[in-house]
């Protein structure tokens, strides 16, 4: 019961070339930018898709890596150490020095597409790309493309390894979390007025609390397989929603800074709310009903499926799993219904006679550690 959400992953970007832009100083130096810039070209062959080796290829220049995201992964993890080191040789304090990175920096031409702009879903001449001439602004765009990559990998093992899943949903939870706290704040008064939403902290904060509620998500479901009660699946599930009301609370302050952000992803929060707070109430009608308040079970079922109707999903697959969904529980409100009506006759309430729902968030964010190549550099200033 996952609706999939695949644009984070869906990032694109430009060649960039270190040694060309950067004056090494001591072949030290200029093979670590040499080493930066075919790391790269490993991710950039990748994400753009104008790599042609073959699987078998692919597998062993991976260590044996099947999945296509767990290469990538392994791709990112042997970049990201190279270009911290570069960014804490690069940050420097002396004006002078500080002047001739910066113009380095630019040389590099930093570049990258949008999977969350409004225009990504709507430019066919191809991807739009955003040059901000900052090693943060590398940083960020890296660290947001591994993340959404790892969401991908989590819900590749779905199917065969629940638990492994939601590791990988907490792990990417992290990344995101680092996004928000500590790379992206120090990016945000450089940011151009025409930016991408991958660069503001909020949007990887909204981004840490969905995969927060996937990695909530597969542990309820994980619970509805060893058979445990309704009332605490209920509260599982709608602890689901609570993650993700926080994330739509944000999106809505998120629009004032960026127009451009796309209203998909609001939609897909919207509508994955929607799915567990009609399961959550699904499960607590069947544990009012086996406490013998099948009047109230009935009054909870009737409101819950009255708030998911009022918006369907307008493109498959998302629109046949909401009205699979919205079935399953209209069956169970008819035997209700059947069974009150011929043995209970109990009074049907509504509105505010009705139990609040109740949540209970049980998963944490495996905190991300940033690691580090630690190679002195120097270079001609």
């Amino acid at each position: 019961m996952m609706l999939h959400f695949v644009q984070p992953s869906k990032l694109k970007t430009k060649k960039i070339v270190f040694e060309d832009a950067y004056a090494a100083r001591d072949p030290v130096t200029l093979e670590h930018l040499k080493e930066l810039s075919s790391k790269r070209k490993a991710i950039e062959d990748s994400i753009n898709e104008s790599s042609f080796i073959t699987k078998a290829i692919a597998k062993e220049m991976s260590g044996g890596l099947e999945s296509r995201y767990e290469q990538d992964i392994h791709k990112i993890e042997q970049y990201l150490p190279l270009l911290e080191n570069l960014f804490f040789f690069t940050d420097v304090t002396s004006t002078n020095k500080r002047i001739q990175m910066a113009q380095w920096t630019v040389a590099l031409k930093i570049r990258w597409s949008s999977s969350l702009s409004t225009s990504s879903f709507f430019n066919f001449k191809g991807p739009k790309f955003f040059q901000i001439d900052n090693l943060q602004f590398e940083l960020g765009m890296t660290l947001f493309l591994c993340a959404g990559i790892l969401r991908e990998r989590a819900l590749e093992v779905l199917s065969t390894d629940l638990v492994r899943s939601t590791t990988i949903f907490r792990q990417a939870a992290g990344i995101y979390h680092h996004l928000a706290q500590e790379v992206l704040p120090p990016l945000q008064p450089k940011l151009p007025p025409e930016k991408p939403p991958e660069a503001l902290a909020a949007v990887s904060t909204i981004m840490s609390l969905i995969c927060l509620a996937e990695a909530q998500a597969v542990t309820t479901r994980k619970a509805e397989e060893k058979g445990t009660s309704s009332s605490l699946l209920a509260k599982l599930h709608h602890g689901v929603t609570l993650f993700l009301e926080e994330a739509i609370g944000i999106f809505h302050t998120v629009v004032t800074q960026c127009k451009d952000i796309s209203p998909r992803l609001l939609e897909f929060m919207y509508f994955c709310k929607c799915l567990h707070e009609l399961k959550g109430q699904q499960y607590l009608a069947e544990s009012l009903k086996d406490c013998g308040q099948i009047g109230v079970a009935i009054g909870v079922l009737c409101s819950v499926l009255t708030n998911v109707k009022k918006k369907i999903p307008g493109e498959e697959p998302w629109k046949s799993l909401y009205q699979n969904q919205i079935q399953d529980a209209s069956e169970v409100l008819r035997k209700f219904v059947h069974e009150n009506d011929f043995v209970w006759h109990e009074k049907i309430p509504s509105g505010d006679e009705l139990p609040l729902p109740q949540g209970n968030k049980i998963v944490n964010f495996i905190p991300y550690s940033p690691k580090k190549w630690e190679r002195k550099l120097s270079f001609k200033i």
